[in-house]
């Protein structure tokens, strides 16, 4: 396993994910992550500024719009290129955010180091989906 018991902890009581970069295409992996997410019980919260709506629920433009309408928001699961992925980070640390994971292929050692300053977990190049399925076999979600 390559999560920490911290890491498996707040994935576990999570209950709200923020998708930053999530397509409304289907075929997308942000698409079928956050489809998978929902799935599981998580309440997910798209973030795209150009789409209103994203797989049946309202979208917003940005985490802090997303947080002042839907509340707080547990883990921000992160599908942009890296060096796009700054601002974001310094939103979900306003929002107070638990987690940052950058999706498979993201790597900010920058944003990482702020946001570990801040007391927010971080898990970097690391798929959530995959992560999260190998979590419930061993049977620890």
């Amino acid at each position: 396993m390559l999560l920490d018991p911290q890491t498996i902890e707040i994935i576990k009581e999570a209950k709200t994910i923020a998708v930053v970069g999530c397509s409304p295409k289907s075929y997308r992996d942000s698409n079928s992550v956050a489809r998978y997410l929902t799935e599981q019980g998580y309440a997910v919260v798209p973030i795209n500024p150009k789409h209103d709506m994203i797989l049946g629920v309202r979208c917003y433009a940005d985490l802090l719009s997303a947080r002042e309408a839907e509340g707080p928001i547990d883990i921000v699961n992160i599908f942009r290129a890296s060096d796009l992925v700054p601002p974001h980070v310094k939103e979900s640390i306003e929002i107070g955010a638990k987690l940052v994971w950058m999706q498979l292929g993201v790597i900010n050692e920058e944003a990482a180091l702020e946001a570990r300053s801040a007391g927010v977990t971080v898990v970097m190049d690391q798929c959530l989906r995959t992560l999260h399925k190998e979590l419930r076999r061993e049977r620890l979600l």
